[in-house]
């Protein structure tokens, strides 16, 4: 269902969010680390804290994943991004350890621009946030060993999250690394692209054909609604549960296209 009516706020207070800091560099590096050991009780309590999750939710997939260790600066305007290979259940750490301690996710999103704002969607009810408006865009997931893990296989993984989630193809080459942000509690990395912009009923159309298909399949889209937001006023709806990076994102994004 495409959300077409969504009420802008016209500057009211809003809540206090949660803090989000911008990396901006020049270039990046990323090494890769192995991830992080376990002790034999953190094993079975992530062992146990996993199947609980998947008997809550059992389109749950234990699946790939790429982990943040951290960021270096090794020299002016080079960040160098510290990753390990690991899979979605060693989220679980977040319950077994201090934010300090858990590794964080590398995650990938693009701004989609229409003639009426950025394109934003809610997760459907089987997704691992239900109800949380995100931009288009998931989790990254390591490359196959033996090749690299760089801007060009994150920006390959944006380009398939967008035609998963709206039905959207659009070339690697129209996409740019418009931001990099880290999370403050886990420190996990964003890496936030920017496409080419779209006419709004092309997306509506893409993801209305996109749900169909895939309800057609017993399994529903990713998102379950979409919102267009058009400036800094944001969809009130949407500030009220949100992806900690997406109010940041916006500001920042609106403020240089004005």
């Amino acid at each position: 269902m495409t959300d077409r009516g969504v009420p802008m706020s016209r500057r009211t207070t809003r809540p206090a969010l949660p803090a989000v800091a911008f990396v901006d560099t020049d270039r990046i590096d990323f090494v890769e680390h192995p991830p992080p050991p376990l002790t034999p009780e953190e094993g079975h309590a992530v062992d146990r804290l996993w199947t609980e999750t998947a008997a809550r939710n059992p389109a749950t997939f234990d699946g790939p994943l790429v982990a943040s260790l951290g960021l270096d600066r090794p020299a002016p305007g080079l960040v160098s991004v510290r990753w390990a290979r690991t899979t979605y259940r060693y989220r679980a750490l977040r319950r077994l350890r201090p934010p300090s301690a858990v590794p964080g996710s590398v995650f990938v999103t693009v701004l989609l621009p229409t003639e009426e704002g950025l394109v934003v969607g809610r997760g459907s009810p089987a997704t691992a946030a239900p109800g949380r408006w995100t931009l288009p865009g998931g989790a990254a997931e390591p490359p196959p060993e033996g090749r690299p893990l760089d801007l060009a296989a994150l920006r390959a993984h944006a380009v398939r999250e967008l035609a998963e989630e709206l039905g959207i193809r659009a070339p690697e080459s129209e996409l740019r690394l418009g931001a990099l942000t880290r999370g403050a509690r886990f420190g996990s990395l964003g890496f936030h692209f920017l496409a080419r912009p779209v006419p709004a009923e092309l997306v509506r159309r893409h993801h209305a054909r996109l749900a169909a298909a895939e309800s057609a399949h017993g399994a529903g889209p990713e998102l379950d609604a979409l919102a267009f937001v058009p400036a800094a006023d944001h969809p009130e709806a949407v500030l009220a549960r949100c992806a900690d990076y997406l109010p940041h994102l916006l500001d920042r994004h609106f403020a240089r296209t004005d």
